[in-house]
């Protein structure tokens, strides 16, 4: 009984990785001085490209830390989709 959990098991995760954000991944929104809006994003894969859309929608890479900053939106409510679909609901921060 064993081996069919087993090869059940890899499948499963596989379908997860394509519904589900990287764990580390997050996306923040903040307001700069000059009233427009500021995403940034950290723990997406490195070298890959994310979408992201609300207000405004475009592409940004992932630099090799894997991070990306994008300034002048607006709107605060955005969602970054990865490459393989996963997506990520940005946070408003508010100081």
């Amino acid at each position: 009984m064993a081996a069919p959990a087993l090869a059940l098991g890899p499948a499963v995760a596989a379908h997860a990785s394509t519904t589900a954000a990287p764990a580390a991944a997050k996306c923040n929104v903040e307001v700069d001085s000059a009233g427009k809006y500021h995403l940034w994003g950290e723990g997406f894969p490195a070298g890959t490209t994310v979408t992201y859309s609300g207000s405004t929608s475009g592409s940004v890479p992932i630099d090799k830390s894997g991070r990306f900053d994008l300034g002048g939106l607006s709107g605060s409510k955005y969602v970054v989709k990865t490459t393989d679909g996963a997506m990520v609901t940005c946070k408003v921060l508010q100081h």
